[in-house]
């Protein structure tokens, strides 16, 4: 697959395909594995709402657009203006990792004990009342910026590299940036369709949901634990 869209991507010189082939090779890459993990749990821990699960999926999408568009067009007024994007390549890549283990470590943390804690949950409440879950819904929102900033190496050549001076160089380039953020989290869109259009379509499977539901949410706060961590042991290492 990968190398097909490699291909593909050479043999291209259409802007918009180019933008959207980059944006795919970012998602099927090893290095955003972790938080596509991370994504996909979140996103499918309120199973016995497949709407929501759907929701969720899309409101994730448009979280990663405003962050890679809003940073986009910051990016490519620096490069109209003659100046280079080292600088602030170094920082997102500096900074980036160091917000983003800390932050999964107090989201997991809120999530297990949320219900045990007086603080703001910011959409992340381990509670699982529909009023929590409402909100939940836009913690998917604000983990798809969060997550858009945790460039590694190959999403940096792909972004700062090849997408952002494509885009200060073409006619119409700012919204170029966002045809890559939605092919980055394409495939987190096919994993909530199927979960909200198949897995939940399963009758006994679906009723038995409501059951299962608090170990899932406690499972899923492990994860962005153990994720957290991961990056922070990155930092520190």
């Amino acid at each position: 697959m990968e190398q097909f869209l490699q291909n593909l991507l050479q043999n291209n010189n259409i802007p918009l395909v180019t933008a959207f082939i980059l944006g795919l090779l970012t998602a099927i890459s090893p290095c955003p594995l972790a938080t596509n993990i991370t994504a996909i749990g979140y996103i499918g821990k309120d199973i016995e709402n497949r709407k929501r699960i759907f929701s969720n999926g899309l409101l994730y999408t448009l979280g990663r657009i405003v962050s890679y568009t809003l940073l986009g067009v910051v990016l490519i007024l620096i490069l109209k203006s003659g100046s280079s994007l080292y600088g602030v390549q170094k920082f997102i890549a500096r900074y980036g990792e160091m917000i983003i283990g800390p932050a999964l470590l107090l989201i997991g943390l809120f999530m297990l004990f949320g219900r045990s804690l007086n603080l703001p949950k910011f959409g992340f409440s381990g509670q699982q009342t529909e009023k929590y879950k409402q909100k939940g819904s836009w913690g998917a929102f604000m983990l798809g910026i969060l997550f858009a900033l945790a460039f590694c190496p190959t999403s940096s050549v792909f972004y700062f590299g090849m997408l952002i001076p494509m885009s200060a160089a073409k006619t119409g380039g700012y919204f170029l940036p966002v045809i890559f953020a939605f092919a980055t989290a394409l495939p987190i869109i096919v994993v909530a369709w199927i979960l909200a259009y198949s897995i939940s379509g399963i009758g006994k499977f679906y009723t038995g949901m409501q059951k299962f539901e608090k170990w899932l949410s406690m499972f899923v706060a492990v994860i962005f634990i153990g994720v957290g961590i991961y990056y922070t042991l990155r930092i520190i290492f």
